[in-house]
């Protein structure tokens, strides 16, 4: 073979020179800073427990960037630290304290810890040094203690910050105001006390402000500059007074409104019915009175009403809607009498509640236009007479039914549970037959207070789920106690 030409010789060495060299340089580009594997180690060194094994990959001398939870953007330097855990699998958390070498990550703009559980301390102030750091969550973990009184110029260049689900108490500091960017602050389940800082209402570019599951007192500030807002939620406090006029200035983007499970009085304002571009409002479990607005009839696009728990009257207006969701109506003062047409023909609704809502009606004669999506549904303590039997059998995936308190008359072996169903009541009715064996698959039952008879199913539930079937021809009911059972035989006279 005859020998290659010097040129080409050259060309071919120069080839493989910078295929070695492109190479080495992205093998060498690949790996992370080492300061940022040294303060991502430093954290893994504070956990104490790590049971699923979430930091496994975090190895030395490997490639920090290619580590679970680990991005790296800017020149290979980590960008976010994003670690999930799971609240419904028991080994999918984290025991540690956040550590102050997190600090050490100097390109840092993010920081998502969700359902860690068990990351303890107080607030991470040393996170002051992250001067690129725009996104904190830490949510459902186990953070105490006050949040710092300079929080705002702690941290003036955060975009959102999130500290849902943790133990911190104290107030909410008014330094808050500083942090002019913020488009999400979410304080929610907490134990935070004292009033809601008026400072809050200078944060214009907030879109979400929940503030929900405190201990906050006092009247709600002047939200009325917070004109991008989306979301409101302010439940579950001690929150006194009317529902404030200034509200009403959020009326074009606000879609969530929750304020339920407070100490609101008086009216509902009729000023809500402009908020048409609602898709949730909770104002249940307050103190307000009087009738629903008629302007309430404006808000074609609710989809999640729960007025539940307050002291409204009659009348209550014909909603336009296109399709409710979930309605809760229970435990006011209203006489509907029947259930709402606008209830009926919705295509989409999986929870209905209307406990003691004054519904007279023939259960069998109510033809709901769907229940393929029905999941709960309680009418309970009405006057409601027929059966409900109909309506059960047609839904595929109810998990609940409570008709306690009613006239409703059927057998109760034509009922057909869904699989799906774990909640059921029919006490104080007047059902009558045999209990069927597939009420032993619910989680609760009662069906006290009817004519039922024959063997109970042996079942986990307590005597009292079946006390009171002894109308008519019942005369005795006897209970066979055993260590693996409890069931009841009805004789007859």
């Amino acid at each position: 073979m005859a020998a290659l030409p010097f040129s080409q010789c050259l060309f071919l060495l120069l080839v493989l020179f910078l295929s070695q060299s492109t190479l080495l340089l992205l093998t060498n580009a690949a790996k992370c800073h080492p300061d940022d594997e040294s303060a991502l180690l430093s954290f893994k060194s504070a956990v104490t427990a790590d049971p699923s094994g979430m930091l496994s990959t975090w190895k030395p001398a490997t490639d920090c960037c290619t580590w679970s939870g680990v991005t790296c953007q800017v020149d290979n330097r980590v960008t976010t630290l994003s670690l999930y855990g799971n609240s419904s699998d028991p080994k999918r958390f984290l025991s540690a304290t956040i550590s102050p070498s997190l600090s050490k990550l100097g390109y840092l703009d993010g920081i998502y810890f969700f359902d860690l559980r068990n990351v303890s301390g107080t607030f991470p102030t040393f996170l002051s040094r992250l001067r690129n750091l725009r996104y904190i969550y830490i949510e459902n973990g186990n953070l105490y203690g006050p949040l710092p009184n300079n929080l705002g110029q702690l941290l003036p260049s955060l975009e959102a910050l999130s500290l849902a689900g943790n133990r911190f108490s104290g107030r909410i500091p008014s330094s808050i105001s500083a942090l002019g960017g913020l488009s999400q602050l979410n304080l929610g389940q907490n134990s935070l006390s004292g009033g809601i800082p008026a400072e809050i209402g200078r944060l214009k570019n907030l879109t979400l402000l929940s503030l929900a599951g405190n201990r906050l007192s006092g009247k709600i500030p002047d939200l009325s500059s917070l004109s991008a807002l989306r979301v409101l939620r302010l439940s579950q406090n001690s929150l006194v007074g009317e529902i404030p006029s200034t509200i009403s200035n959020l009326s074009t983007k606000l879609i969530y409104l929750e304020l339920g499970h407070n100490k609101f009085t008086g009216n509902i304002p009729s000023f809500l019915g402009n908020f048409k571009s609602l898709d949730t409002l909770d104002l249940s479990s307050n103190l307000l009175t009087g009738v629903v607005p008629k302007s309430f009839r404006n808000l074609t696009k609710i989809f999640n009403l729960n007025l539940s728990s307050n002291n409204l009257v009659d009348p209550f207006p014909e909603m336009e809607v296109k399709g409710i969701e979930s309605l809760d109506l229970s435990h006011n003062r209203f006489n509907l009498g029947r259930i709402p047409t606008w209830v009926t023909s919705s295509p989409i609704i999986y929870s209905l509640k209307l406990v003691g809502c004054g519904i007279k009606m023939n259960l069998s004669e109510w033809r709901p236009k769907e229940t393929y999506f029905y999941d709960f549904i309680d009418l309970s303590e009405n006057g409601i007479w027929g059966s409900p039997v109909e309506l059960i059998n047609r839904t595929d995936y109810l998990v609940g039914f409570w008709g306690a308190g009613n006239r409703m008359r059927f057998d109760m072996g034509e009922l057909r549970l869904p699989k799906t169903m774990k909640f059921l009541d029919l006490s104080r009715n007047l059902v009558f037959g045999k209990v069927p064996g597939s009420i032993s698959g619910l989680k609760e039952v009662n069906l006290s207070y009817n004519h039922l008879c024959g063997r109970i199913p042996a079942t986990k539930f307590p005597a009292t789920a079946f006390v009171g079937n002894d109308y008519g021809k019942v005369t005795m009911a006897i209970f066979h106690l055993s260590k693996r059972r409890e069931s009841c035989i009805c004789k007859y006279a």
